[in-house]
């Protein structure tokens, strides 16, 4: 299967019918709603449920993209997605004006990079506590992904929010103690069996008549 490339370009509408009828409207004619807020008061927007979809295939919560809406050029980030409790189809997004001067919150999803020892070795298994964390720094040099190299990682062992290293300029939101990756036993590597079943008790003897 051949891999998306990056989205970097939008076409956004701007929607006169606003509330749950125009979301309803807009819905019918194949796109999403929302709404486009920063840098001004909020506006009614719709963009079309592929160019969304396309969006979210390639981490569009991640990354700045240039905007066209009505026919204005600008920047946006996508904030946030509500999809239908059924079908999971995105139904609503969010979008947030920004520059690619100015300081932002952005939530940033983790890559894992490198063998552990304790799962090459000894036969530990990886585990991705949080998939993403919060920093904040320029819109502009905001990061696809933030790595996390696991090749140190002993049995027991883990690395902190505090610990993973953050672009020049960015600082973190997330909790330091938060706990982001682990390496841990397998029940196999830690020995545990199922009890073996107990013996039945010897059958009392009878009383003597």
């Amino acid at each position: 299967m051949a891999k998306l490339e990056r989205v970097t370009t939008l076409t956004i509408h701007t929607r006169a019918k606003t509330g749950t009828t125009g979301a309803k409207a807009a819905r019918r004619e194949g796109n999403v709603p929302g709404v486009l807020y920063g840098h001004g008061s909020p506006m009614a927007i719709a963009i079309t449920a592929r160019d969304l979809a396309d969006l979210l295939a390639t981490g569009g919560q991640s990354h700045i993209v240039d905007a066209t809406i009505d026919g204005k050029h600008d920047s946006v980030l996508l904030r946030d997605v509500q999809r239908h409790p059924i079908s999971h189809r995105p139904i609503a997004a969010d979008f947030q004006r920004v520059s690619q001067t100015e300081e932002i919150y952005a939530t940033v999803p983790i890559v894992t990079v490198g063998v552990a020892p304790g799962v090459k070795d000894d036969g530990g298994v990886l585990d991705t506590v949080s998939h993403a964390l919060e920093i904040k720094g320029p819109a502009g040099k905001l990061p696809e992904e933030l790595q996390v190299d696991v090749s140190g990682l002993q049995i027991g062992g883990h690395i902190l929010a505090s610990q993973v290293a953050l672009p020049a300029g960015f600082t973190l939101v997330t909790g330091g103690e938060t706990t982001v990756v682990s390496v841990e036993l397998t029940r196999a590597v830690a020995g545990e069996t199922v009890p073996a079943e107990t013996e039945a008790a010897p059958a009392a003897a009878t009383p003597a008549t």
